[in-house]
């Protein structure tokens, strides 16, 4: 789990380097940490981005490892995303 946050989080100023969709991942990144939202929810709202069933298995596993996490971890993993988003990579978009 914490790898496959970790790699996530990596991901995000490459993907706000390359200038497309921050906003669009910023409100994906929002809805896997967010504990209210459900996995069906949560797999209705990425349809459109999810290309084969290997994808969306993936995203389900991803999405209850959050949703298996403490308020304050969850918590924590907002600040990090905050720090990613006003670091250096990020800040020009």
């Amino acid at each position: 789990m914490k790898l496959v946050m970790v790699l996530m989080l990596a991901a995000l100023p490459l993907y706000c380097y390359a200038g497309i969709g921050c906003d669009l991942l910023d409100d994906v990144v929002n809805t896997t940490i967010n504990p209210d939202v459900n996995v069906t929810e949560y797999i209705d709202s990425l349809k459109g981005f999810l290309p084969d069933e290997e994808t969306e298995k993936a995203f389900t596993f991803m999405k209850e490892c959050f949703l298996h996490q403490s308020r304050e971890s969850l918590e924590k993993v907002q600040e990090l995303q905050q720090a990613i988003y006003s670091s250096f990579w990020c800040a020009q978009y």
